[in-house]
């Protein structure tokens, strides 16, 4: 998916919020508790302007003290009728809006989870996570609050105006004639604050995206003394914000300001040639008390529904924007009916003639026809220059892309013909830049095998050179490491991550500079750990330090997509080609003695 920031909304109406209907049917008891409720103190508000009629028309003009104590009793019971009604509405209608608002979130962050990694090569997660916060908010507001007040002023309204017909029907032409110079307007007015509502979301969430990076970044931050750069540059996101924010601020405002000086304007034009049949005598004083209630009803609703149409158009924007990412279809997904891998798992690895450019980059192809096998048990290391397209096979073998033209095969099943999980579940991986969660020790490392027991987790660190140094914590595996296990050092953040895919016990095994972040003492624990776990499993190594490599059962050498030269490393040497030139230039003198050793 292109990022939709900056992308216009084609719909101009509160349509979008249809699509959060499935939710609201998902809860019918709440629903129906909310409608009744609202029902109830709906009608007890009308019936009020007719106990007022009553009272004035003969209470007052008869002196009659009883009839006004009881109907001021009556008035009394309405009211504790009206306030049980509201309170229940409140409940019902709040409720239902937390219930579907977290519905909503899990199945978004569920959907974004399962995006592909193209997805996320052109989408900022900071403005993803304000879809995830700011805009459900808006959603939770609107399905709550607000879609309850304008449900109950929309039945004031209607209400008020049918009362009002059969209270007076000269009168009430008069108000119904006035309508449709009072709604056209507010359906213009709600479309502009609609669009104003969705950029001022937009704008928003770029600034919550630059903050969310900048504040994952603050050590960096400071090392490079950018806090003044960074502050000027969100301020300036947060002014744009500000901006997008204030122009449907405006909109909204004029459409109140117009919507009330119509509705009373036409209430007072009314009003007077109300007070003319009075002096009259063709109208009761107690009548005209009674449609200038349901008029001031009718009034007050039709207000209040043009500031709802706002708030219920800036939800719309939101809905939008969520419904974005519900309907996003990840371009990598299972197949309808998946072929299962073989059992049991060999570890047999196979490209053959892959080409594949990222969707971000579709005119550069990193990979260009490229194509080896790795037998099951055997270590390969992949070597190259930057940008030669190392990295990128390990992203096709788990499938995060398909290629564009070729095959990838594990135990001679093309992946894409498999269910991505099953395939996943065969690979573990320790990645050059290691991620730590803001987790305990044990959950770090048991993260790809959560119902694995304290033992292998255990025997997990112990294996990987890690037990040594979690021993020291106060509360050992039970030692909360920070977000982005920023409490760790480089060298035993990556040592839980090898300790992770020990646990993993998977044949596969892809190692993406596994000890570059490793002092030399830890660098060769781990090296030593690692290669009794290598005897057992097809393993495949990205190396950009070839003294790392020396012990692979092959050296694949990488330039520009392509396998350019393969053998063992004194076979390379030998041929005098890249991987010689890159020997040259990495063994310094001290290791004089190797690189000759190795040539012979």
């Amino acid at each position: 998916m292109a990022r939709q920031e900056n992308r216009p909304p084609t719909r101009k109406s509160i349509r979008p919020l249809a699509t959060m209907l499935p939710y609201v049917a998902r809860y019918r008891g709440l629903v129906c508790g909310a409608a009744i409720s609202l029902t109830i103190a709906a009608v007890t508000t009308l019936v009020l302007p007719l106990a007022v009629r009553r009272m004035i028309d003969h209470g007052f003009s008869n002196s009659d003290s009883a009839f006004i104590n009881t109907y001021f009793s009556m008035l009394m019971v309405l009211a504790i009728v009206l306030a049980l009604a509201s309170a229940a509405r409140y409940y019902f209608v709040i409720s239902l809006g937390e219930r579907i608002v977290a519905d909503l979130r899990r199945e978004v962050f569920a959907r974004v989870t399962a995006l592909s990694a193209g997805f996320f090569d052109v989408n900022q997660s900071g403005e993803i996570v304000s879809r995830l916060t700011a805009d459900t908010t808006q959603i939770k507001s609107a399905v709550g609050a607000t879609a309850s007040v304008a449900l109950r002023n929309l039945i004031l309204c209607l209400g008020a105006i049918s009362m009002m017909v059969y209270t007076s029907p000269k009168l009430s032409s008069l108000v119904l004639a006035a309508i449709p110079l009072i709604v056209f307007p507010l359906v213009g007015f709600g479309r502009s604050v609609r669009r104003r509502a969705r950029g001022a979301q937009d704008t928003l969430a770029a600034a919550s995206a630059y903050a969310g990076e900048a504040i994952a970044a603050t050590r960096t931050l400071q090392a490079f003394n950018g806090e003044e750069s960074a502050n000027r540059r969100f301020g300036a996101a947060v002014e744009d914000a500000y901006d997008a924010a204030r122009a449907a601020i405006k909109a909204r405002s004029a459409l109140t300001a117009f919507a009330i000086t119509m509705v009373f304007g036409s209430v007072v034009a009314v009003l007077w040639f109300g007070a003319r049949d009075v002096l009259n005598g063709t109208l009761s004083a107690g009548t005209l008390g009674q449609f200038l209630l349901y008029s001031l009803f009718a009034a007050g609703s039709l207000g209040a529904l043009s500031e709802v149409w706002g708030e219920l158009s800036q939800a719309a924007g939101a809905a939008e924007r969520l419904s974005e990412l519900l309907s996003e279809v990840p371009q990598i997904r299972a197949p309808e009916n998946p072929a299962p891998l073989p059992v049991p798992a060999k570890g047999a690895v196979a490209f053959t003639d892959v080409h594949f450019a990222y969707p971000a980059r579709p005119d550069y192809k990193s990979l260009k026809g490229l194509s080896f096998t790795v037998e099951p048990g055997e270590t390969v290391a992949i070597v190259g220059p930057s940008g030669a397209g190392k990295s990128t096979v390990f992203s096709m073998l788990l499938r995060y892309y398909d290629p564009a033209k070729g095959n990838v095969l594990v135990d001679g099943t093309d992946i894409r013909t498999v269910h991505p999980k099953e395939l996943r579940e065969r690979i573990a991986i320790v990645p050059q830049d290691v991620t730590i969660f803001a987790a305990s020790v044990h959950d770090n490392i048991a993260f790809g095998a959560p119902d694995a027991s304290r033992t292998a987790v255990e025997a997990a660190a112990s294996a990987a050179q890690a037990d040594e140094f979690i021993a020291k914590f106060d509360h050992g595996y039970d030692t909360l490491v920070g977000e982005r296990g920023v409490t760790l050092s480089g060298g035993q953040r990556q040592r839980i991550a090898i300790a992770r895919a020990i646990l993993r016990n998977a044949p596969i095994l892809l190692l993406d500079e596994a000890t570059s972040a490793l002092d030399a003492e830890s660098e060769k624990l781990v090296q030593k750990a690692l290669e009794g776990l290598m005897r057992e499993r097809t393993t495949l190594v990205i190396a950009h330090r070839l003294a790392t490599v020396l012990k692979a059962d092959r050296i694949l050498v990488m330039e520009n997509g392509r396998i350019v030269e393969g053998g063992t490393h004194a076979s390379l040497i030998r041929q005098g080609g890249l991987y010689a030139k890159l020997a040259r230039l990495q063994f310094d003198h001290g290791a004089e003695g190797l690189f000759v050793a190795t040539h012979r």
